[in-house]
């Protein structure tokens, strides 16, 4: 009987557990980047095409800073595999097509919440600049 209640117990505990968002899940992220070229005052369309070898960066949760990095294909696309569910943040780094910023870098971020155990998030496409 008590192997019984120890047993129940634990199972119980196990189930209880809350996951956080990272790694270790059924769950995946995808999605496409996209690159716009101008010329250096983003006044001349020059072409578009996919972002081959850019950084994607994934943070899980509200953290600062980044948690995984991936490249992307020669076709630009990406893929985060393996999360649990909860709140994630993708991002990509651009040119400032706004010529604001002193970097002349922006991050472009998708805020992104997995609800489903084996959900498959598609972001389609990100548009950076070059």
């Amino acid at each position: 009987m008590k192997k019984i209640t120890l047993l129940l117990f634990l199972a119980l505990a196990m189930a209880s557990c809350k996951k956080e968002p990272g790694v270790g899940g059924d769950a995946s992220i995808k999605g496409q980047v996209w690159a716009r070229d101008f010329n250096s005052n983003f006044t001349a369309f020059i072409g578009e095409y996919p972002a081959e070898d850019v950084y994607v960066y994934l943070a899980y949760g509200n953290k600062d800073g980044y948690d995984k990095r991936i490249k992307t294909d020669y076709n630009g696309y990406f893929h985060f595999d393996y999360l649990y569910k909860g709140d994630y943040k993708v991002y990509v780094y651009s040119a400032d097509s706004t010529l604001t910023d002193l970097n002349n870098q922006v991050a472009v971020v998708n805020n992104v919440t997995i609800q489903a155990r084996k959900e498959e998030v598609d972001l389609k496409r990100i548009t950076i600049y070059n």
